[in-house]
């Protein structure tokens, strides 16, 4: 070997053998798994513009990594937004974009009634803490919100595209208005949409958010949370969040996620077909109270907000049902008589699963609530997968039949 490649140790050749090569001859048709934590440059002056910021470069994977910065793009553009970052979880999203908005104490948020209950239990148990006040109401009467809204005048209105688990669809356009009339910004969680089924940004949101551990993996195997937007000062907070608190990305769920995002057009298609045909069989079931899913028996004007926030003909991938024996009990029998249908934690799965809200989902929110809110005990959540529409429906009914039987 010459100096400028003078013969190693073999413990030194075994930390450094094969390692920075040459870039290889021919771009990569799928984004590479960029499987480091720290990035090194041919010298200190590249170092010192990368970490400045005066020239492209990346760093440290707290700060940024090509494989997770892919994704980001990537659901900038799905969701027309100017840039978007990603954290470890969809509550890490969740956090990151209240953050970025400038919540401080003194601050008030004004949150719909219809939320996840993580989401519920993050203003109120944590950002309560912290002196910010936290207000709910019915979305749905927006002559009641704007006339909130002006009396409280929030920083911040939050609410979901389709909510948690009753499925009512939120004038993403209207309540934008009453949020920018009152000065506040309007954050809206599209988990359940998908910007397959909905883009809230260009209905007037200004923070959108994904779980990205539901429909935009779809698979069951990535964590992850994604949050976008058009304003460039508000993605500049979003990116301070990620890099000072640190709930960021891992990249082997960064790549899951961007695999999963190639066909979620496909899976929507599917899954929102095969809701459709759950909700009309079960709508009058002998054993089947009522049938939550968008659009159906509900007013005109409900109707109109579906038109103009959903994909024309989708309305979700989601069904939840009230069984007639409206009771806890009930609802575990039915649930533990699925064969095919999973009992599920979550949603979004190429699988169908099933969730009890008031003892998951909901399940820190007390009892009565849950009653106020339409969150019965028998109440089921249905996240309807791609399987064959009739082995779904066959499964729910023999379940029914079961657990009818086992009184």
């Amino acid at each position: 070997m010459n100096s400028k490649n003078p013969k190693r140790a073999i413990e030194t050749l075994l930390v450094h053998a094969g390692e920075r090569g040459a870039k290889p001859v021919g771009d990569p048709v799928a984004t590479p798994l960029y499987a480091t934590t720290t990035f090194t440059y041919a010298s200190m002056s590249e170092l010192d513009r990368a970490f400045s910021g005066e020239s492209a470069g990346y760093v440290y994977t707290r700060f940024g990594n090509p494989t997770v910065g892919a994704l980001e793009e990537a659901v900038s553009i799905l969701e027309e937004g100017t840039g978007a970052c990603a954290y470890a979880s969809g509550m890490a999203a969740l956090h990151a974009a209240l953050i970025a908005s400038g919540l401080k104490s003194g601050a008030c948020v004004l949150a719909s009634d219809q939320l996840y209950g993580a989401t519920t239990a993050l203003l109120h148990n944590f950002f309560k803490n912290f002196g910010v006040r936290v207000t709910a109401a019915d979305f749905s009467d927006l002559d009641c919100l704007r006339e909130l809204a002006r009396d409280i005048r929030p920083q911040v209105l939050i609410a979901e595209t389709i909510s948690n688990p009753l499925l009512k669809i939120c004038a993403i356009d209207k309540c934008a208005e009453i949020a920018h009339e009152v000065g506040a910004r309007l954050i809206i969680d599209n988990t359940f949409a998908s910007p397959y089924l909905c883009q809230p940004l260009t209905l007037g949101a200004d923070i959108v958010m994904h779980s990205a551990t539901k429909y935009l993996s779809g698979h069951g195997d990535a964590t992850g949370g994604l949050v976008v937007t058009q304003d460039n000062k508000l993605l500049s907070a979003l990116a301070g969040a990620k890099k000072l608190i640190g709930g960021v990305l891992g990249v082997w769920d960064a790549h899951e996620i961007m695999r999963g995002l190639k066909t979620l057009a496909l899976r929507m298609e599917r899954q929102c077909n095969n809701a459709a045909h759950l909700a009309e069989r079960f709508a009058a079931h002998r054993r089947i109270a009522r049938v939550h899913y968008p659009g159906r028996s509900a007013p005109q004007s409900e109707r109109e907000t579906m038109e103009r926030v959903l994909r024309v003909e989708l309305r979700g991938a989601l069904v939840s049902i009230e069984l007639r024996e409206n009771t806890r009990e009930a609802a575990f029998r039915f649930m533990d008589a699925l064969q095919l249908c999973l009992r599920s934690t979550s949603l979004g799965d190429v699988f169908t699963g099933v969730l009890h809200p008031a003892t998951a989902s909901h399940r820190d929110l007390d009892v009565e609530r849950r009653r106020q809110l339409g969150i019965s005990d028998g109440l089921v959540r249905i996240s309807v997968g791609i399987e064959n529409v009739a082995d779904i429906i066959a499964d729910i009914e023999q379940a029914l039949n079961v657990a009818a039987a086992a009184r």
